[in-house]
């Protein structure tokens, strides 16, 4: 099973984000205690998942106020329980708690007017709601800043792999800056990964997508080029390519949203990069490992599972070094 399956089930949301509003505004008894606890017990994951909205609920009981100044939040009356010393600030945040069931954290970036950090570790896959109604899903180790600004919304991605579902607005673009180059869109679907400064791959499944490769600073002035559904962009030192893919070959580039890499002929090198990035360890083959071609499906959480075939399949020495690290090279190499 992923590492993100038990995250995105919309029971233990919807449990966790109750649990952080308790945790929050009350003080719990024996009895409340000893639920939360058998809660906790019957699955390893809760407890990150409770961590998780009990730290939303701090920063929605910051910003409600800051909301609700500006007009734009409506504050129920209430009456205080005799248990729970409740105030409208935190009911107000236990509705928007409960309104993020199905996403790992909801970003209220407009309120400081400051870019926030959001960030999946290694071996982690994680889903974002912004603040406009973007949805953001996150490979692993990557990080994004995301700003709101009054006039356009901007994204940075510096290194790592995002799948984006921008809310359609014509009066504030959404734009994502990447090292290589940078995409900008109103509103449609499109997956980003950047490995490196001359790197850039955008795959587009749904809408338009304006991609302008090279620094953001320079980018700017040059013509882009216009991406629809199931066009791929791919930026690398030795030149630019546009192509074409087929509903089969779209869902292989976005298998990793599953858990997942599909590698139909590809350079042993390139998938090695993939899960070294995922899992956050050094992975490299020689040169004459490297050009070697793999194929399959594999789940990116079973690195031995793409490890172990590769001896016999091609004729290669997988070597685990002491610090984690893995080095690939033929059998006829030293």
């Amino acid at each position: 099973m992923n590492r993100d399956a038990h995250v995105t089930e919309s029971d233990a949301d919807e449990k966790a984000s109750l649990w952080a509003v308790r945790l929050e505004c009350a003080s719990l008894s024996d009895a409340d205690r000893a639920e939360l606890d058998s809660w906790l017990a019957g699955d390893p994951a809760r407890r990150a998942l409770l961590s998780r909205y009990c730290s939303l609920s701090a920063k929605l009981d910051r910003v409600v106020p800051e909301l609700a100044a500006a007009g734009a939040l409506g504050v129920p009356s209430v009456q205080r329980s005799e248990r729970m010393s409740w105030n409208p600030w935190k009911v107000a945040t236990a509705g928007l708690v409960a309104a993020a069931l199905t996403v790992t954290v909801v970003w209220f970036g407009f309120v400081s007017g400051r870019p926030e950090k959001i960030s999946a570790a290694a071996g982690e896959r994680r889903s974002i709601t912004l603040s406009d109604g973007s949805q953001v899903d996150l490979n692993g180790n990557t990080t994004i800043l995301v700003e709101n600004g009054a006039h356009e919304r901007r994204v940075r991605l510096s290194n790592g792999e995002a799948f984006f579902v921008v809310s359609h607005d014509k009066s504030k673009p959404f734009t994502v800056e990447t090292p290589a180059g940078s995409v900008r869109v109103t509103g449609t679907q499109f997956n980003v990964l950047t490995e490196a400064s001359s790197q850039l791959d955008v795959t587009v499944v749904e809408g338009t997508v304006q991609v302008r490769p090279g620094e953001p600073s320079v980018a700017a002035t040059e013509n882009p080029f216009i991406l629809t559904a199931g066009d791929r962009l791919s930026v690398e030192q030795d030149g630019t390519r546009l192509g074409r893919l087929s509903a089969g070959e779209l869902d292989d580039a976005l298998a990793w949203r599953k858990g997942q890499i599909v590698c139909n002929g590809m350079p042993l090198s390139e998938a090695l990069a993939r899960f070294s990035h995922y899992h956050g360890i050094k992975m490299t083959a020689t040169p004459a490992a490297g050009v070697r071609k793999v194929g399959g499906r594999y789940n990116l959480d079973d690195l031995d599972g793409f490890l172990l075939p590769l001896e016999p399949v091609l004729k290669v020495r997988v070597k685990h070094e002491n610090d984690g690290s893995v080095d690939v090279s033929l059998l006829t190499e030293p």
